[in-house]
C-alpha cells in the first residue's frame, strides 16, 4: 500500500459491550458499584498492613504492591468504560488511547512479575523457614519490587511505541471496551507481523517466564509440604500459600488464554469478557481472597475492629 494512503487517525471509537441503552445503564450501575468495592477493598488492605506491625513482613510488603497495581489497573480501564456507558459517541482521543494502553499493559506486566516474586517469597517461607527473614531482607524485597515495576513499564513503553507507529488508514472503530493492544493492532492497514512477533516475545518474557518460575516454586513447595510428617504442619504450610496460589490461577490463566494461543485466538466477545474480568473482578476479588483465606489478615481485621469498638465505647461514655 502506498504511503500516500497511510494516514494516522486522531481519535478512536470504542464499540464496547452493547449498543442497547437499557443494558448500558444497567452495566453502568453494576460496574460503578464493583469499582467502588475494588477501590475500597484494596485501600483497606493497604491501610491494614500499614497499621498492624505484625503484617510488616515481606509477604505483606509485596501484597501492598499488588493492591496498588490492582487498583491502578482498574482505574485505567473502568472510569473510561463508565463514561462511555452513558455517552452517545464513545470517542477516545489518540493520546488518551495510547496512555490507556501504556498503563494497562504496564500494570499487567508488573502484576505477572510481582506474582512470581511472591511465589519465590512463599518458596523461601516454606522450604527454608529458619532463614526466611535473613534471605528476604528489606533490601532484597525493595529490589524485587522495583524490578517488577521497571520491567513492566519498560515493556509497555516499547509495545505502545511500536503499536502507535502503525498507520490506521482511517480505521478508527475499536471492537473492544478499551485500547487493548491486540484490538488496536488489528486496525492497522499495513503488515503487522513485527508487532505480532513483539507481542509474542513480550508474552514469553513477562508472562510465560514468570509463570514457569511460579510453577517451579510450587513444585518445590509441594515437595516440601509432602515431606512434613504432621497433618497440622502440612495444613499450616498449605494455608501459607493458598491465597497466593488462588490469585495466580486467576491472573495467569486468563492471560495465557489471550496472549499464548493458536492463530485463530479467542473471539471478540471473549476478549472483552476476559478484559472485564481483569479490570473489574480480579482487582475486587484479590483483597477478599487474602482476607478470607489468610489467618493473619483475619486476625488483624478482628484486632482493628476491636480497637475501633473500644474507641467508640469510650467516646460514647
Amino acid at each position: 500500500m502506498g504511503t500516500e494512503n497511510q494516514t494516522w487517525v486522531r481519535e478512536f471509537i470504542l464499540l464496547g459491550l452493547s449498543s442497547d441503552w437499557d443494558t448500558q445503564v444497567s452495566l453502568f450501575v453494576l460496574f460503578s458499584i464493583t469499582y467502588m468495592v475494588t477501590v475500597l477493598g484494596n485501600f483497606l488492605i493497604v491501610l491494614l498492613i500499614r497499621l498492624d506491625s505484625q503484617l510488616h513482613t515481606p509477604m505483606y510488603f509485596f501484597l501492598t504492591n499488588l493492591s496498588l497495581v490492582d487498583v491502578s489497573y482498574a482505574t485505567t480501564i473502568v472510569p473510561q468504560l463508565l463514561v462511555h456507558f452513558l455517552a452517545e459517541h464513545k470517542v477516545i482521543p489518540l493520546v488518551s488511547c495510547a496512555a490507556q494502553l501504556f498503563f494497562s499493559l504496564g500494570l499487567g506486566g508488573i502484576e505477572f512479575v510481582l506474582l512470581a516474586v511472591m511465589a519465590y517469597d512463599r518458596y523461601v517461607a516454606v522450604c527454608d523457614p529458619l532463614r526466611y527473614l535473613v534471605i528476604m531482607h528489606g533490601g532484597l524485597c525493595t529490589r524485587l519490587a522495583i524490578t517488577s515495576w521497571v520491567s513492566g513499564s519498560v515493556n509497555s513503553l516499547m509495545q505502545t511505541a511500536i503499536t502507535f507507529q502503525l498507520p490506521m488508514c482511517s480505521n478508527k472503530f475499536i471492537d473492544h471496551i478499551s485500547c487493548e493492544i491486540l484490538a488496536v493492532v488489528r486496525l492497522a492497514c499495513v503488515d503487522t507481523s513485527f508487532n505480532e512477533i513483539a507481542t509474542m516475545v513480550s508474552s514469553i518474557v513477562l508472562l510465560m517466564s514468570p509463570f514457569c518460575l511460579v510453577l517451579l516454586s510450587y513444585v518445590k513447595i509441594i515437595s516440601t509440604i509432602l515431606k512434613i510428617r504432621s497433618t497440622e504442619g502440612r495444613k499450616k504450610a498449605f494455608h501459607t500459600c493458598a491465597s497466593h496460589l488462588t490469585v495466580v490461577i486467576l491472573c495467569y490463566g486468563m492471560a495465557i488464554f489471550i496472549y499464548i494461543q493458536p492463530s485463530s485466538g479467542p473471539s471478540g466477545l471473549q476478549e472483552k469478557l476476559i478484559s472485564l474480568f481483569y479490570a473489574i473482578l480480579t482487582p475486587m476479588l484479590n483483597p477478599m481472597i487474602y482476607s478470607l483465606r489468610n489467618k493473619e489478615v483475619k486476625g488483624a481485621w478482628q484486632k482493628l475492629l476491636g480497637q475501633l469498638n473500644g474507641l467508640t465505647s469510650k467516646l460514647g461514655t
